[in-house]
């Protein structure tokens, strides 16, 4: 189940976050970032709610900023991700590790995926007629 805006709603697009992205890339990246929050069942409250009204295009991400229960739910679960990094054992580390760069191999594989898709050629073009041969030989 994922919380897209259904018929008759749109959500934001790439281009609305340019104003707090460094170019179109870190807009696609915090695009699919909020898409994760709004979407991850092991989020909830402030965060969630955040990501919702942004990708709803309710809220920008200045007024995200700007609002403290928001900025103060983002420094808790950041609170959170250092001390559960803190008591990581050596192996749990490496594991970690490990999954990070897998977690990071297959992201990069879907962004060069999209990005194909996105700036590849349609399949659709009109190129004209399509040209017919004549059956058998010529002579």
């Amino acid at each position: 189940m994922t919380n897209r805006p259904g018929p008759g709603k749109r959500e934001i697009d790439d281009s609305e976050l340019l104003d707090v992205a460094q170019g179109p890339e870190q807009a696609r990246s915090l695009h699919k970032a909020l898409r994760t929050l709004a979407n991850n069942p092991n989020v909830s409250g402030p965060l969630q709610e955040m990501a919702q009204g942004i990708l709803s295009g309710r809220m920008g991400m200045t007024d995200v900023i700007k609002n403290e229960r928001y900025m103060g739910a983002l420094g808790d679960r950041m609170a959170e991700i250092r001390r559960a990094a803190e008591s990581q054992t050596m192996e749990d580390r490496e594991a970690e590790r490990e999954k990070r760069e897998r977690w990071e191999r297959e992201r990069d594989e879907e962004e060069q995926k999209e990005r194909a898709e996105h700036d590849g050629p349609s399949t659709n073009l009109v190129t004209g007629p399509k040209k017919r041969g004549r059956g058998g030989h010529r002579g």
